[in-house]
């Protein structure tokens, strides 16, 4: 029987929160946390990871960083994914040219931080005095800083920790490539069952794209592309409903129990929030991360959190900081919140353990 736009929702929901298991395990069941280094009120991997370990509170994963098996890479997007699933990608090749400052001097950057051991970014421009170059936004950016970027990317230098949310690098091992056609497909085919275990169920073109985007996880490999995304679509289960081709990994049963009756402020690069023409069709409003619009055309905030209540995402929440106090304004598509009494109690936990988890004592909920 072919099923229904419900069925994949409450598989969504029900796949991604799981049930909530200390940090190391939750981080080896998502497979990859998206980074974000906007405070609003915390980073998005600490939003995102709030609702799956428990007792989780702000900053936890920086602090556990070096003693985990996880280090910061380029995946679909930039975050944090275990030392097995990086190595799918490395070593990296089909490279561009160095940036600037050039080869000759990140061979240099690199031979230093091999002789010092981990490294401050500043540890490095005092060494060898860089200028300044235009980065990808149009800004201008520390030359040291696009020289580390581009050796980190490479593999060739990896984060130990962040030192006041500034990366300190070392030099690590070299990657051992894939030996022969059959295990360089049998990585490809991981790379993209990650990525859809993820944020699985996906519609057709959302699985186009994250095969798409693993050119930048994955350069050396982009040339065969289609041949990645048509194996794919052999192996993933799939279903057809109103017109769309859904994807979620094979073997996996929709048949999964309601979702539970509470409410989660979720962040914006969520898994179950991340894809924006999922979000859509599920709850047929569009949700836009708003951060970098101007504030007269913000609809929902600079950092609006969805409001998940039960298998409804009903609106948006905004957390904003006066002195020692959070204060949470909520906003609801429908525009008006849930009649159902269960509602208001139902968000009024969730912004205590919001609270915890930030370590501060929120002034009020303003609706």
């Amino acid at each position: 029987m072919t099923p229904t736009l419900a069925a994949l929702k409450r598989y969504a929901i029900a796949r991604t929160f799981f049930a909530p298991r200390p940090l190391s395990d939750a981080l080896d069941t998502l497979g990859f946390v998206q980074a974000d280094p906007i405070r609003a009120p915390a980073r998005a991997q600490d939003l995102i990871l709030r609702h799956r370990v428990p007792g989780y509170r702000a900053g936890d994963l920086e602090r556990a960083y070096p003693g985990l098996e996880i280090d910061e890479d380029f995946f679909v997007n930039y975050g944090f994914l275990s030392r097995r699933a990086q190595a799918l990608m490395h070593p990296r090749g089909g490279l561009r040219r160095w940036v600037r400052p050039g080869r000759k001097v990140g061979e240099a950057v690199l031979a230093f931080v091999r002789e010092t051991g981990a490294v401050h970014p500043r540890d490095v421009d005092a060494r060898f005095a860089h200028g300044a170059v235009t980065n990808y936004w149009g800004g201008s950016s520390s030359a040291t800083t696009h020289v580390l970027d581009h050796l980190h990317y490479r593999g060739l230098l990896r984060v130990t920790r962040r030192d006041a949310g500034i990366r300190i690098y070392a030099a690590r091992d070299v990657w051992a490539a894939p030996d022969g056609a059959v295990e360089r497909r049998l990585r490809q085919d991981a790379l993209v069952d990650l990525a859809v275990a993820l944020y699985a169920p996906v519609p057709s073109a959302t699985l186009a794209w994250l095969v798409r985007r693993l050119q930048y996880a994955a350069p050396q490999w982009t040339a065969q592309v289609p041949q990645i995304l048509a194996r794919a679509k052999r192996r993933l289960a799939t279903a057809t409903i109103e017109g769309v081709h859904w994807f979620w990994p094979a073997g996996e049963s929709l048949d999964v129990a309601p979702a539970e009756s509470r409410v989660r402020l979720l962040a914006p690069f969520d898994p179950l929030v991340w894809d924006r023409r999922r979000f859509e069709a599920f709850w047929e409003w569009p949700y836009r991360f708003e951060a970098y619009t101007p504030a007269p055309k913000r609809q929902y905030g600079y950092y609006a959190l969805p409001v998940l209540w039960r298998e409804q995402i009903v609106g948006w929440a905004t957390v904003t900081r006066d002195g020692d106090a959070w204060q949470v304004r909520t906003g609801f598509a429908s525009g008006r919140a849930p009649r159902d009494p269960a509602f208001r109690p139902a968000l009024d936990a969730d912004v205590a353990a919001l609270r915890h988890f930030l370590g501060g004592e929120p002034e009020r909920t303003r609706r």
